[in-house]
């Protein structure tokens, strides 16, 4: 019998603005059935998504995030190396996170890569700042997190999390995100930073290309744009296909396949003790779901 309910698999957006086109929700059974989308009234905000998190989840939800949970840390020793405001862990990056946000709506997290402290850090359209690499660092792709080694490992092309330029960019989500999760302290515990517990939900951050990936795709073709690629992907899984035939978002697809690849490995104790991940790890950078 499996350990979670549902499975609800999140395509989240670090975009400007209140509603995003790339917040995208689905949900799959653990009895069965092809995942489904959940559909906002106007497409989804934010805030929403907080809400349901925070207040209309089933029971036993096991939900994942397509977004960083933390920063590199590891590899330099500090979030912020040479900052004495760096934070010691993810809870309380979050919450730092938050708070120079704060008088920013829709969960933005703008004023965080504004702050001169951090700034150097970070590489955006304009810059890329004094920091963004460590100084023995082998390429000009920045930092990256342990679990994002793994990910390579496994045939992922990660991004660094200070990276906030291009499509494939993952920062602005991943503050936004961690936003999110400091108001959600205290309502969901987020796995591996608190420990899986035996009942109850639970979020996970998620990788969708590991998904992608692990449905017979290759990293170059982790986006599936079609119904047909992505039922061809879910039956890889071993999931029922979805109703539809032609063109389909791929903000879609993602969520609708990791919700299928969550109720597929979500009982396969290789994801939750991965070989690399130790109490530190844990504690200041979390982990990827899944990535082993």
């Amino acid at each position: 019998m499996s350990r979670f309910s549902h499975y609800l698999a999140i395509d989240w957006s670090g975009a400007k603005g209140e509603r995003h086109k790339g917040i995208a929700l689905a949900l799959a059974d653990a009895r069965g059935g092809p995942p489904v989308l959940v559909e906002g009234k106007r497409g989804w905000s934010r805030a929403e998504v907080l809400a349901i998190l925070r207040d209309d989840l089933p029971p036993d939800t096991l939900v994942g995030l397509d977004l960083g949970i933390a920063l590199p840390s590891v590899d330099c020793g500090a979030y912020f190396p040479g900052w004495t405001g760096t934070p010691p862990d993810a809870t309380a990056l979050w919450a730092l996170v938050d708070a120079l946000a704060t008088g920013e709506p829709h969960l933005a997290a703008n004023s965080v890569v504004a702050h001169p402290a951090i700034r150097p850090y970070f590489r955006d359209g304009s810059d890329t700042g004094a920091r963004f690499a460590c100084d023995d660092a082998a390429h000009g792709r920045g930092r990256f997190r342990v679990t994002e080694h793994a990910q390579a490992a496994m045939g992922c092309k990660p991004y660094s999390n200070f990276n906030l330029v291009g499509a494939a960019q993952v920062g602005k989500s991943s503050l936004t995100g961690m936003r999110m999760l400091h108001r959600l302290r205290g309502h969901l515990p987020v796995w591996p930073v608190d420990a899986l517990t035996d009942a109850g939900s639970v979020i996970v951050e998620i990788y969708t290309s590991l998904a992608a990936c692990e449905a017979g795709r290759s990293a170059s073709r982790a986006k599936m744009r079609s119904y047909e690629a992505l039922n061809e992907a879910l039956a890889a899984l071993d999931s029922p296909e979805v109703d539809g035939a032609g063109p389909i978002d791929d903000h879609a697809t993602d969520a609708l396949l990791s919700a299928a690849w969550l109720r597929k490995v979500a009982d396969d104790p290789r994801r939750w003790k991965p070989p690399l991940l130790t109490p530190a790890i844990a504690r200041t950078e979390g982990w990827t779901f899944g990535a082993v």
